[in-house]
C-alpha cells in the first residue's frame, strides 16, 4: 500500500510542472458570493466529493443556512461559518486540461480588507464576482461598497488580468435576462476602464454559483439564449498564462513563517528560480542561509518557477529571526534597503487636505509599515504628465503627487521601473485607501 502511496505522491508532482500555475484571488463585495462559487468549483474539480457538500448541507441546515453549504469548503473556521463571512485568504488547488490553479478566497467584508491585500498581491488573476441580484449588486458598487475598493487594490498590486463573474443570475428577479446583465456591465465597465484595466485585460461572464450553471459546462441555451461565450473554467483553461520573470536574481517577499523541523518561510516566487542547496541571503538582516527543501501545495520540489507560491525550509536562520516583508534574494543581488523614497501616489479619498508631515499605513508587497510624508514635491496632470503646480502646501482627493516619504523602520523595496512588485504600494488610514502609488527613486538617508 506504502508504495501505491508513493506512485501517487510522484504523479502528482509530474502533474503539478507539466500544467501551467495560476494564481486566482477571488474578490467582490461581502456575501456577493465569493465563497459558494469557490466551493462550488472545488466540487466540479474533484477536491472536494458530493458526500462531503451533502455533510456541508446538513450543518448549515441545522444552523439555518442552507445556501452556505458550498462556501463552507472554503470558510474553514468556526466564526467564519457562523457569520458567513470570509476572515482570511483560505487557500485551495484545482486542476483543468492545461493549468493547476492556487484559489485565494478573499474576504469581503470592510474590515479584513488588510486581509484582502495578502491575497491580492500573490494572484496573477482577480476573479471579480458581482451579485445580480436586486439591491445587492448596487450596494457593492455604491461609494462605501468593496467592489470599488477590491477592483482599485487589485490593480494596484499588479494583478493584470481580470474576470468579472456575474452571479446569482439564478436569482427570481433576475432570472437570466440580459436587461440585468447589461446593466451591470455599463455601470460597471467604465469604473474599470478608469482604474486602468483596458478591454483586453477584462472579461465578462454570467454564472449562477450556487446552481452551478455557466462554471464548468456552458449554460443551456434554453436558459440563457443570449450568451455565446465559454464557461468560467474552459475560459480560465484556455487563458494566456502571466509572463514569469525566469532569468532574474531570485526575489521572494516573506508573507509567513513557522517552525517545523527547520525554518519554514512563504511567499510567492516573484522571479528567479530555486533549487534545494542554493544558497541565499534573507534581507534586510543580511542573513545567509541554505535551501534545504521546497513545498508547493502538498508535493515537494527540486526547483520553483516564478509564481509558485511555496514554502521553503531554510537553514543558518531562526524562526523569530524572520518578520513578514523580509525578502529572499540572490546573494549576488540583494534588494535594497530603504527608509527614505519619491513616489507618484494618486489620493483616491480622505475627508480632508493631506500636508507634508501626515502619517499613515503603507502596504508594499508584504511589508506593512507606518510612513510619513516628508515633502510634497509638484502635483502632476494624469493625462499630459506635466507639473501643474511646484511645492503645494497641501494637496487632495483626485490629484497626482511626487512626494518623498520616511518609512518609520528600514524595508526592502525597489523602484518600480526596477522592479514592479516590489515597487507598487497603497496608503491606508482610519480603514480605507487612502491612497495608491508607486516609487520612482530611493532615496539615501
Amino acid at each position: 500500500e506504502e508504495e501505491g502511496e508513493e506512485e501517487e505522491f510522484e504523479e502528482a508532482e509530474t502533474d503539478a510542472k507539466l500544467r501551467r500555475h495560476v494564481n486566482l484571488v477571488f474578490i467582490g463585495h461581502v456575501d456577493a458570493g465569493k465563497s459558494t462559487l469557490c466551493g462550488h468549483i472545488m466540487l466540479l474539480t474533484g477536491n472536494v466529493d458530493s458526500r462531503t457538500i451533502e455533510k456541508f448541507e446538513h450543518e448549515a441546515k441545522a444552523n439555518g443556512r442552507e445556501s452556505w453549504k458550498y462556501a463552507w469548503a472554503m470558510d474553514i473556521t468556526d466564526n467564519e461559518r457562523l457569520k458567513g463571512k470570509t476572515e482570511e485568504c483560505g487557500i485551495a488547488v484545482f486542476n483543468t486540461e492545461n493549468k493547476r490553479f492556487t484559489i485565494l478566497d478573499a474576504p469581503g467584508h470592510r474590515n479584513f480588507v488588510p486581509h484582502m491585500i495578502g491575497g491580492a498581491s500573490q494572484a496573477d488573476v482577480a476573479i471579480l464576482v458581482i451579485s445580480a441580484r436586486k439591491g445587492e449588486f448596487e450596494a457593492g458598487f455604491d461609494k462605501n461598497g468593496q467592489t470599488r475598493e477590491h477592483v482599485m487594490l487589485a490593480k494596484t498590486v499588479g494583478v493584470r488580468q481580470l474576470v468579472v463573474v456575474v452571479t446569482k443570475m439564478d436569482d427570481p428577479f433576475v432570472e437570466w435576462k440580459s436587461e440585468r446583465y447589461d446593466e451591470v456591465v455599463s455601470k460597471l465597465g467604465p469604473y474599470l476602464k478608469q482604474v486602468g484595466y483596458g478591454p483586453n485585460e477584462v472579461k465578462w461572464i454570467p454564472i449562477s454559483g450556487y446552481q452551478g450553471f455557466n462554471i464548468r459546462e456552458r449554460v443551456p441555451k434554453a436558459t440563457c439564449p443570449w450568451y455565446d461565450g465559454p464557461s468560467l473554467l474552459e475560459y480560465l483553461d484556455e487563458m494566456k498564462p502571466p509572463e514569469r520573470l525566469m532569468g532574474r536574481p531570485v526575489r521572494l517577499p516573506i508573507i509567513g513563517k513557522y517552525k517545523n523541523r527547520g525554518t519554514m518561510a512563504m511567499g510567492k516566487l516573484e522571479s528567479g528560480t530555486l533549487k534545494i542547496g542554493d544558497k541565499l541571503v534573507v534581507m534586510p538582516n543580511k542573513q545567509p542561509v541554505v535551501v534545504d527543501k521546497i513545498y508547493l501545495e502538498s508535493s515537494s520540489l527540486d526547483i520553483a518557477e516564478p509564481g509558485d507560491n511555496i514554502r521553503v525550509q531554510l537553514s543558518g536562520i531562526e524562526e523569530e529571526e524572520i518578520s513578514l516583508g523580509f525578502v529572499l534574494c540572490s546573494p549576488d543581488s540583494l534588494v535594497p534597503i530603504v527608509k527614505k523614497f519619491q513616489a507618484s501616489v494618486n489620493i483616491l479619498e480622505y475627508k480632508s487636505i493631506i500636508c507634508a508631515g501626515y502619517s499613515c499605513v503603507m502596504h508594499i508587497h508584504s511589508v506593512v509599515q507606518e510612513v510619513t510624508i516628508d515633502e510634497l514635491i509638484a502635483v502632476v496632470d494624469k493625462k499630459t504628465k506635466k507639473v501643474t503646480q511646484k511645492s503645494p502646501k497641501f494637496v487632495k482627493p483626485g490629484q497626482t503627487v511626487t512626494a518623498t516619504f520616511i518609512i518609520e523602520n528600514a524595508v526592502c523595496l525597489e523602484a518600480y521601473k526596477d522592479f514592479q512588485q516590489l515597487g507598487r504600494f497603497m496608503l491606508r488610514d482610519e480603514g480605507k485607501t487612502v491612497a495608491v502609488g508607486i516609487v520612482t527613486e530611493l532615496l539615501v538617508t
